[in-house]
């Protein structure tokens, strides 16, 4: 089953034509543009068509005079384009033409066709199983309307070949039922939405960079989503970052350009999260949320926390508490110092945060700060700790502070704890595949 991206942007594309954000400028001093999103499967089936799909085909090299199929998701204009009905009948075709969807969207077509048209309306709701063609669909829900509740929809569909793809736009956060209508259906590909990219305040209906990737957690845990399902996010906004690349590639997602064409079966890109992965930063400099971003497509994380609770000082609680509703809900919390234990032992993806903090409390336990006699411990952790970074089974992620690089500390234990601390971290960074420092919230990627 070959799908050709007729377009991977938003309602206003991207970049938006009126819009001056950093992000809209950045792609059109680029010359990249995304136009409203549609696929064309086998050149013969549409999935949504919205007013700028008979351009875009065009501009992809396309025809459209062998569709005999048009899937329309729900009635908002970027997905409803009924002009092309009549430009089909201008071009002579006489061809039966399906177009199925949910009834409102297909009411909003009916007065575009010409008498005697050859169109079959298919009004589908959540539930519904059909076969068009050579292709079976079966119509799953949204979280997402136009008018009602249940007027958008979602596809499944499995061409002639067997493959199987999911048509997921436009939708929240994924319904209950859609889970359970998708599990173990072992998807070939995943076309997903991710409309918002950083703006998280805005309508329920459309996923954005937190929310996303709890969705792509989802379909994994009830087996949409399997070792080479070809995961691609599409219904692009300005909202975005221009690194979105980047930002989605560690959860085995792709952002392709319109005209791409993907070939259903052909493996996706696996998971490139390294095995090792070191955060460093400042303070207040992005680093924990980048680390917590890099597993989000995660429900079974171990989130090591390295410090505890303090009696007496309420803005650390504060610290800790925010730190805490930070994480996602099925990730497991386990707050040790024997870190190195931890990580032999674990089963799953781990997230340690952070090393400064165990460092401190290792130093503490040996009462190292003022008396040098007990390095010898210190050191003697800090090698077991590296040692088990070095042979971890599992993908694991550490923050660390990055302290010298301001200025000298005035006190000796203050100065103990910079220089142990930059060796530490150097140890691990040795044996870490990826190194990231954060500067004002931006990743620079040192390995």
């Amino acid at each position: 089953m070959e799908v050709v991206l007729l377009g991977t942007g938003a309602a206003d594309g991207w970049p938006n034509p009126f819009c001056g954000c950093v992000s809209c400028l950045t792609l059109l001093a680029r010359g990249e543009s995304r136009a409203q999103t549609a696929a064309l499967v086998d050149d013969v089936l549409l999935l949504d068509c919205g007013p700028e799909v008979p351009r875009a085909a065009v501009a992809a090299g396309r025809s459209l005079a062998g569709v005999r199929h048009i899937l329309l998701t729900h009635a908002h204009p970027d997905h409803l384009g009924p002009l092309a009905l009549l430009m089909r009948s201008w071009a002579g075709r006489r061809d039966p033409l399906d177009v199925v969807g949910p009834p409102e969207a297909l009411d909003l077509c009916r007065d575009w066709v010409a008498p005697g048209d050859p169109i079959r309306w298919v009004p589908v709701a959540p539930g519904d199983a059909l076969t068009v063609g050579g292709h079976r669909v079966r119509v799953l829900p949204a979280a997402h309307r136009v008018l009602r509740d249940g007027d958008s929809v979602l596809y499944e569909v499995v061409g002639p070949d067997g493959r199987k793809l999911l048509w997921a736009t436009d939708t929240g956060p994924l319904p209950a039922d859609t889970l359970a209508a998708v599990r173990g259906a072992r998807y070939d590909a995943v076309f997903l939405e991710e409309t918002f990219g950083d703006l998280v305040d805005h309508e329920p209906d459309h996923l954005d960079l937190s929310t996303f990737p709890r969705a792509v957690a989802a379909l994994r845990e009830a087996g949409a989503i399997v070792e080479g399902t070809d995961v691609l996010a599409v219904h692009l906004g300005h909202h975005n970052p221009v690194d979105l690349p980047e930002r989605v590639r560690p959860w085995g997602v792709r952002v392709v350009d319109d005209g791409t064409v993907v070939v259903v079966g052909e493996p996706g890109p696996k998971g490139v999260l390294p095995h090792r992965t070191l955060v460093l930063g400042g303070a207040r400099a992005g680093k924990s949320t980048h680390a917590q971003r890099l597993l989000a497509d995660r429900d079974d994380v171990t989130y090591l926390a390295t410090g505890g609770p303090a009696d007496g000082d309420a803005d650390w609680a504060a610290r800790i508490a925010a730190h805490r509703a930070s994480r996602p809900a099925p990730w497991r919390t386990v707050e040790t110092e024997d870190v190195a234990a931890a990580l032999r032992g674990a089963q799953g993806p781990v997230l340690l945060d952070c090393l400064g903090t165990w460092l401190a409390r290792r130093i503490d336990a040996h009462g190292a700060w003022d008396d040098e006699s007990g390095w010898a411990a210190v050191w003697s952790d800090v090698e077991e700790l590296v040692s088990a970074w070095r042979s971890v089974a599992v993908p694991v992620v550490a923050v660390s502070n990055e302290v010298g690089s301001g200025v000298v500390p005035a006190t000796a234990s203050g100065r103990r704890f910079r220089d142990a601390l930059g060796r530490l971290n150097s140890a691990v960074a040795a044996e870490s595949e990826s190194v990231v420092l954060l500067v004002a919230g931006r990743p620079v990627s040192l390995r």
